[in-house]
């Protein structure tokens, strides 16, 4: 791996040198302001109206909502990607987060024919097919069997699909947004199974399970029997709250490391099979189409990917010349995150990123790279290594294996330019 010297635009300042710094570009700031206006600083010298006055009781927010100057900080969507909104995706502002949990009012929607209104009291779960007992759960059924809380990520499948074609959407929350990584807390659908006498339903090795949500799509998936008694879990709540509407309330499947199509919402099914169903969501979609016209079948895992969320076009530098924080975050469905390299100069050199955590099974971490940015542009990218050896690839090299006509599973390397102003726009490098 390549490192940059110290006097590099990668040397990262000391903490003494960064305080001296601040100090110095407080005093010139000082001289700024007293040679451009006659007066002292106001928020100096004037009694602030928050500090002098009473603020909310705590009955004015009875539950919490974002303060009005975060007011930017939404999900947003595309509206051209399809024709209508009820059967639509959008985006969580990942560019404007720090650590990894994603806030569940934050995190990406994706919906076949729109979020739907179920209340606990009328939801049930049948679990049928090759089992000794079919059953039939309702929500307070559920809630009595032994709980597991687990951090994963979710990541749709199309997640940095527009991208293979070239560069196309100015920012990473459209580029990279069709993701979110929280606490989920429900059953291990290996006890439901189980439950349901599993066991006595003869040689496991060939078996699948098909798992269905009750909303007018019906979106259903094939599961092999291996994964789904491994860490699929069947999940009631999200960061320690109930699940929101828009994600499944009140029961959703999480299959740790796997497209999020496979996430199934509004769970109400799960048969036991001899084989896939080969439903239309695992056929004419979610399949891999390669440059000879072949697809690429049951490519369930998202391999290990990550992407620079500041700087970037929606998060530029606003400070000048100085110290500068590089983060991002990176991800893998076949195991944790070993490490990130951060290039600011498209590839030709690497420094090593700080990891905010180690890594750990199918979920986001968090990676930082302190600088001293002299104002030069700057050609940003991040490439990640997981725990199987993967090194995550440029867009070349994905290309190379898999042509231009796919829309799922992009995990190549992306780039920001950074400009001397310091705002950033997608582009690639070759």
């Amino acid at each position: 791996m390549n490192k940059m010297s110290d006097n590099s635009k990668g040397f990262t300042p000391s903490r003494r040198q960064f305080l001296a710094g601040a100090a110095a570009a407080g005093a010139g700031s000082a001289v700024a302001g007293a040679a451009q206006a006659a007066g002292p600083d106001p928020l100096i010298t004037e009694v602030q109206e928050w500090a002098s006055g009473l603020g909310d009781g705590v009955d004015a927010t009875p539950y919490g909502l974002p303060i009005s100057y975060e007011s930017d900080v939404i999900r947003r969507n595309v509206e051209w990607l399809t024709a209508d909104t009820i059967s639509s995706i959008n985006f969580t502002p990942i560019h404007a987060l720090d650590g990894t949990i994603t806030p569940q009012g934050c995190a990406f929607e994706r919906h076949h024919s729109g979020a739907i209104e179920l209340k606990k009291e009328d939801y049930r779960l049948m679990i049928n097919g090759l089992v000794d007992t079919p059953l039939v759960f309702s929500y307070a059924d559920l809630e009595r069997f032994p709980r597991e809380n687990r951090v994963y990520f979710c990541e749709c499948a199309a997640n940095s699909g527009m991208e293979w074609a070239g560069a196309q959407l100015n920012g990473a929350q459209f580029t990279h947004g069709m993701i979110h990584n929280m606490e989920y807390s429900g059953v291990s659908l290996r006890t439901l199974l189980e439950e349901a006498g599993l066991d006595a339903a003869g040689d496991l090795k060939d078996k699948w399970v098909y798992v269905e949500g009750a909303d007018a799509s019906s979106n259903g998936r094939s599961i092999p029997m291996d994964k789904a008694l491994d860490d699929v879990l069947v999940a009631f709540k999200a960061n320690g709250e109930a699940l929101r509407k828009e994600h499944g309330y009140p029961v959703r499947l999480v299959v740790p490391g796997w497209e999020g199509n496979m996430w199934v919402k509004w769970l109400r099914r799960i048969e036991v099979t001899n084989g896939p169903v080969e439903s239309r969501e695992e056929t004419s979609k979610y399949t891999d189409t390669l440059a000879d016209g072949t697809s690429r079948k049951w490519t369930w895992e998202m391999d290990a990917k990550s992407v620079v969320t500041s700087p970037s076009p929606q998060s530029p530098i606003t400070h000048g010349k100085g110290p500068l924080v590089i983060t991002g975050l990176a991800w893998s469905g076949r195991g944790h995150i070993t490490g990130v390299d951060v290039s600011i100069d498209g590839g030709k050199t690497w420094n090593e990123a700080r990891l905010a955590a180690p890594g750990t099974d199918k979920a986001l971490t968090r990676f930082y790279l302190d600088i001293d940015w002299d104002g030069q542009e700057m050609f940003l990218q991040s490439r990640a290594r997981d725990s199987s050896g993967y090194v995550q690839p440029t867009k070349t090299q994905l290309r190379d294996v898999r042509g231009l006509n796919s829309i799922y599973h992009n995990n190549s390397i992306q780039t920001w330019w950074v400009k001397a102003n310091g705002e950033a726009e997608n582009v690639e490098v070759s």
